[in-house]
């Protein structure tokens, strides 16, 4: 199983990932202006805009609006937790153009458990680790 494997990051880009996943843990929840009030809006954000808004205005007591401030670190920006930048893969022929030492592979919904088994078998054999490995 090649789950323990870790991707090839320089000293600098292993700090600004650890200071990327600390700051997602402490990353409120953003929530749709009055989300609370009518059933039909859910918890799906979507932005202030109305001209008497007052949480498009940021007054206090309101819920956080999306922000540039709340962005992480640009150079691990779109990675996974874990430091590898996802490949999402539907078949052995994405799979094999996958670099094991920077990428990881993410197995499509869509594709079926004996597909998946093949897969994950090749992905062992080359060395990529696989984010949504089936439990057993």
């Amino acid at each position: 199983m090649a789950s323990s494997i870790k991707p090839n990051l320089t000293k600098d880009e292993k700090k600004l990932l650890k200071q990327k996943n600390e700051q997602a843990r402490k990353r409120v929840e953003f929530r749709r202006q009055e989300w609370f009030r009518y059933k039909k809006f859910g918890e799906e954000y979507r932005k202030p805009r109305g001209y008497h808004s007052k949480m498009r205005e940021h007054l206090a007591r309101r819920p956080p609006v999306v922000d540039i401030g709340y962005r992480g670190p640009k150079s691990v920006r779109y990675l996974h937790p874990s430091g590898f930048m996802e490949v999402l893969i539907h078949n052995q022929k994405e799979l094999e153009a996958i670099n094991p030492e920077k990428e990881a592979a993410r197995i499509s919904s869509t594709v079926g458990m004996k597909k998946r088994e093949v897969l994950e078998g090749r992905a062992d054999e080359l060395g990529i680790k696989v984010l949504n490995r089936r439990v057993q």
